[in-house]
């Protein structure tokens, strides 16, 4: 099995705040430091957990902030590993060249979750992100493009708003490792980071074992067509940014919507509109 790994910071055990997850403000090198360990130690969990239920590739993205994080010297030599940016796809570059299974690791609720870790869907100046008038974090963004390209989500890991988050989007039989509970926006009842490693491990070698052997088999998440994007934008301005997109149409003050048959392309209007929406 060919097995793709998109790893994020929120989603870590220990993390609970920026300062943690900051690679731009050198107030923040200390902190941020410490946890670029902890995220490449989770990584190699799952990595590790892979390859011992069968996997035969994994491809390792940095899905994080400047996508820069993963320590590279640090990473299983076993993988290989996607970083920097801009990437076309974003969490997901690498995903088209092929995957039996996605595992997202790190990952965190979506924007207005409440008692989640530093919730957010791709940056603060989303509000909203709904496919076909479904709320989606980034998970379910993710989610979509791997299933574009034929690829289940096998394992999520981070915090318990994110793991309900997956059950309402997923449904059975994907795993779901928690690895602390939020009680707010910056704080959380957190596992030790090396039991955080020992259960990715384990529930990633289960997965891909399951999987394999197709019992049952968990299927890719596919948003049915013609697949209508909107995004509500914090400001005004940020949406008049945006609706320069091609195809994309303004539908309130802060909303624009792009629509399309193919996923994929919805996905390049959502990072185009994103990226627009920063000039504002």
């Amino acid at each position: 099995m060919r097995i793709y790994i998109s790893v994020d910071m929120e989603g870590i055990a220990g993390v609970v705040h920026e300062d943690q997850t900051n690679p731009v403000d050198p107030r923040c090198a200390g902190e941020y430091g410490r946890f670029r360990h902890l995220m490449t130690a989770e990584a190699n969990a799952a990595i590790a957990g892979a390859f011992e239920g069968g996997a035969i590739t994994v491809l390792v993205n940095d899905s994080h902030w400047e996508m820069r994080n993963l320590l590279a010297e640090e990473l299983d030599p076993r993988a290989e590993l996607v970083s920097g940016g801009p990437k076309l796809r974003s969490m997901m570059e690498g995903i088209e060249g092929g995957a039996d299974g996605v595992f997202c690791v790190g990952y965190h609720a979506k924007a207005g979750t409440r008692n989640a870790i530093l919730d957010h869907t791709y940056t603060d100046r989303l509000l909203d992100v709904r496919l076909n008038g479904r709320s989606v974090g980034e998970l379910g963004i993710n989610a979509a493009v791997a299933g574009a390209y034929g690829a289940p989500v096998l394992l999520v890991t981070g915090d318990t708003a994110l793991a309900a988050e997956a059950r309402d989007l997923l449904g059975a039989p994907f795993a779901a490792v928690t690895v602390k509970e939020a009680v707010g926006r910056h704080a959380a009842r957190s596992i030790a980071p090396s039991e955080a490693c020992r259960r990715i491990q384990l529930a990633a070698r289960e997965v891909v074992q399951k999987q394999g052997r197709g019992e049952p088999r968990v299927l890719p998440f596919v948003v049915p067509p013609p697949i209508t994007l909107e995004i509500d934008f914090s400001k005004t301005v940020e949406a008049d940014m945006a609706e320069v997109t091609p195809g994309s149409v303004r539908t309130t003050g802060r909303t624009v919507s792009y629509t399309h048959e193919d996923y994929r392309e919805v996905f390049r209007a959502f990072r185009a509109m994103q990226n627009l929406a920063s000039v504002g």
